[in-house]
């Protein structure tokens, strides 16, 4: 069957065609920086690679784009849409009512929509892919794959906040999780490389948002997003860990409205606020031109994620390996050194020769001592979506 993976993240749209259940990939591709002029859309086929920039302002504008590619009478892979017979989205925050793969229907995208304040910069987004889908592709089924599905496995003393208990059981105030399907994909690939049952893993997902799972025995126990995707490390625009009290500051002393406080920790914070970029490619540019803010902000990013590590290290008495994963952990062989420099304590000991070798498998990057392993593993959502759609339906 063909099943087209449909992942909207906050300023990106990554898809998938593939054939299942033989996982053959009939194109794929992304669409970057979403919301701006030079936006970035890539079509990859068989035969060939397309890249081109471009004016995309919107999600909806991406997804027409793709669609009319998928089409294309020349380069499409589509003869009619009634080819394909089920789309997987992504979507990112589930709240308690959603543990598992879920077949799309009105009362879904209500509950969808309704946890759109729990995360405004992706459940729109996903909603609104899901609402395009539908209309473009009338006879596919619309399944939904829920980011904080993976992390249903953190414990009580692990997600409980500590508020009046109330808030909880009524209310589900809680830490969730994200990055479900990343981290889930990724761990159970690093298990399998180590060859063990039993492991003790950290799982580190760095793109435009970025988050880290602690993952033992192939469980989510810990994670770094909590309510919402906006706390934990720092983003491209959000600022992860704050103290709550400057949100009270902001209102009762500089004048801001909630929505701009809001609107200020979501899309104007992270490191956008810190350097005036969002993308961390602008950013190691300017920070290899001498750019103060910018050598600062990827100093402070990676400062935030030593803490995560010993954390997790801790709660966890060990640690097995640390896998870097999504576009800035992929792909950032700087982010990477200056995460692991002076982490020896930790039994973390990169190999910078190693590290700045890519490859499109599973990398090892620690020196033959280093008693932790450190992987870089790149992940596949779509692949991992595609098989939650298919084991569901069939």
């Amino acid at each position: 069957m063909n099943i087209l993976i449909i992942n909207c993240g906050s300023s990106s749209i990554k898809y998938q065609l593939l054939e299942m259940p033989t996982a053959k990939v009939c194109c794929a591709g992304t669409v970057e920086r979403i919301g701006s002029s030079e936006a970035i859309f890539t079509y990859k086929i068989q035969k060939s690679n397309s890249t081109e920039i471009c004016e995309i302002p919107n999600h909806k504008i991406g997804l027409q784009k793709i669609t009319a590619l998928l089409l294309h009478p020349e380069n499409g892979v589509l003869k009619s849409t009634e080819e394909i017979d089920a789309i997987g989205h992504r979507v990112v925050h589930g709240g308690n009512t959603f543990s598992k793969t879920t077949l799309i229907d009105s009362e879904v995208k209500d509950r969808i929509k309704l946890y759109s304040q729990l995360a405004p910069l992706h459940n729109p987004a996903n909603l609104e892919g899901i609402i395009m889908a539908e209309e473009i592709f009338p006879t596919a089924k619309q399944i939904a794959v829920f980011d904080t599905a993976f992390h249903r496995s953190i414990p009580e003393k692990a997600k409980k906040y500590a508020l009046p208990n109330a808030l909880y059981t009524e209310n589900s105030i809680q830490a969730y999780g994200f990055h479900g399907t990343s981290h889930k994909y990724v761990s159970e690939r690093a298990a399998e490389y180590l060859k063990k049952n039993n492991t003790k893993l950290i799982s580190i997902h760095l793109g435009n948002g970025c988050s880290m799972t602690a993952v033992q025995n192939g469980k989510s126990i810990d994670h770094s997003m909590g309510f919402s995707p906006a706390n934990g490390l720092i983003m491209g625009t959000r600022s992860g860990d704050i103290d709550h009290s400057i949100i009270f500051y902001l209102v009762n002393s500089l004048g801001y409205n909630l929505e701009q406080v809001n609107q200020l920790l979501t899309k104007k914070s992270g490191m956008l606020g810190l350097t005036g970029y969002s993308d961390l490619r602008d950013i190691q540019n300017e920070a290899e031109k001498g750019n103060a803010s910018c050598i600062l902000a990827l100093e402070m990013n990676a400062y935030r994620i030593k803490k995560y590590i010993g954390a997790y290290t801790a709660v966890m008495n060990g640690l097995d390996a640390v896998i870097f994963t999504a576009g800035i952990g992929e792909n950032s062989s700087l982010i990477r050194q200056l995460i692991c420099t002076n982490m020896g304590y930790f039994g973390i000991d990169l190999d910078d020769s190693k590290n700045n070798v890519r490859s499109t498998s599973i990398n090892e990057v620690n020196t033959k001592d280093s008693k932790v392993k450190i992987l870089v593993i790149p992940t596949n959502e779509e692949l991992e979506i595609a098989r939650q759609v298919f084991n569901l339906l069939y």
